[in-house]
């Protein structure tokens, strides 16, 4: 008779370093992933890192300073959590939003000749 053993990564302790980010797991092993693998963090500032709190019974890590979640599972399956990209925003002017276009333009006129020609 074989008895089942939980293998599912909990974490019991984490450090954040300058250059990296230290799980502790309740089965002995410890985890260590770069810390740029986690941009908030990487922006964050020490005191930011060092207010973390467990989650899901372990199986995660939250910072409420930076807003970050880290799992132990995507520390173990090497997830990065890349940087959003920005897009430019592209505006159009106010009054040139509101300008008829020279197509609208020739249609209007085409149709005031017909009107004009109508009587």
């Amino acid at each position: 008779m074989s008895t089942a053993v939980s293998v599912e990564p909990r974490i019991t302790d984490v450090e954040v370093t300058d250059e990296t980010i230290v799980a502790r797991l309740v089965d002995g092993r410890v985890i260590s992933v770069p810390l740029a693998w986690s941009w908030r963090l990487s922006d964050a500032t020490p005191a930011q890192r060092a207010n973390w709190r467990l989650i899901a019974d372990g199986h995660g890590v939250h910072w409420p300073d930076v807003d970050e979640d880290i799992s132990a599972e995507g520390m173990l399956s090497g997830i990065p959590a890349h940087r959003p990209r920005t897009h430019a925003r592209t505006t159009v002017p106010a009054n040139r939003a509101l300008q008829p276009t020279s197509r609208t333009k020739r249609k209007t006129k085409s149709k005031s000749r017909s009107r004009a020609a109508r009587g």
